[in-house]
């Protein structure tokens, strides 16, 4: 079975409910992740449509046919990948974020630690399968 196709069947309103509010607190830290560096945009959103998925088809889908989030969740979602220029703009992004963040913390370990991060996250981006 599809985890991100709904099923209604037998399901009470209090976990219709539940799913949904799950789903609203996903897109909001999704939403976040586009603008903090280390925050995950994409898992937020693929959570998202899981949790509709289970409580309302029509977010699901206003989700999936997003005009700017919903092709690079569809493509996750069909090939478990990410396409070239999404993973060009993710890195340059995150690397600017954080370089900003180093110039402006006095602390030598925190700045250590987020050049570590940043280069683990660059790492971790790279690692998944690069889609056209």
């Amino acid at each position: 079975m599809n985890t991100f196709a709904g099923n209604f069947t037998g399901m009470s309103r209090f976990f219709r409910v539940l799913w949904f509010s799950g789903g609203l607190a996903a897109v909001a830290l999704g939403t976040l992740g586009m603008f903090l560096p280390l925050l995950p945009t994409v898992p937020f959103l693929l959570l998202a449509v899981w949790c509709f998925a289970r409580s309302s088809p029509a977010w699901r889908h206003k989700i999936l046919h997003h005009p700017f989030i919903g092709k690079p969740l569809r493509e996750w979602m069909q090939y478990k990948g990410i396409r070239k220029s999404d993973k060009i703009f993710s890195i340059a992004f995150l690397w600017v974020s954080i370089l900003v963040s180093v110039f402006l913390v006095a602390v030598l370990w925190l700045r250590l630690l987020l050049l570590a991060v940043a280069a683990a996250v660059t790492l971790h981006l790279l690692s998944f399968k690069t889609i056209k």
